[in-house]
């Protein structure tokens, strides 16, 4: 393993709150610094791969297609799948097991994942108020 897996799907599936989880899962980074910059075609080639469809579609099943796994945050459209632990073009180009290991994979929707690169929970899903009768506020 090239870094230290820190971060593991055990621990964040003992947080039961989606805002437990995601703090858990926050990097902090800042928009516009590069991840693989010029390697980009490394990191295409790899979520192109059939192991990656593989292991994909067994994370979103695990997951329920459900945000940071989380019932009742259902993803509708585009579900991603976050490495809980950021990986590096030598991880791929080495073959790192752990880049495909279910432990070190969650389901997020894409406002999910940026928040988690990027942002704070401010700008994670928004939780929908269910409306009632005679309620004239809109949303």
């Amino acid at each position: 393993m090239s870094m230290t897996m820190d971060k593991t799907y055990s621990e964040l599936v003992k947080l039961s709150t989606f805002d437990q989880r995601f703090e858990y899962l926050r990097l902090g980074g800042s928009v516009g610094r590069s991840t693989f910059g010029f390697d980009r075609h490394i990191n295409q080639l790899f979520y192109t791969s059939y192991e990656w469809q593989n292991i994909r579609q067994h994370v979103l099943l695990r997951d329920e297609g459900c945000d940071l796994g989380i019932l009742g945050y259902e993803i509708y459209e585009g579900p991603l799948i976050h490495h809980i632990n950021p990986m590096s073009v030598d991880d791929i180009i080495h073959k790192e097991a752990w880049i495909l290991d279910p432990e070190y994979l969650i389901t997020t929707t894409h406002h999910t994942h940026n928040a988690i690169h990027y942002g704070a929970r401010n700008v994670g899903p928004k939780i929908v108020t269910e409306r009632s009768p005679r309620d004239t506020k809109l949303w």
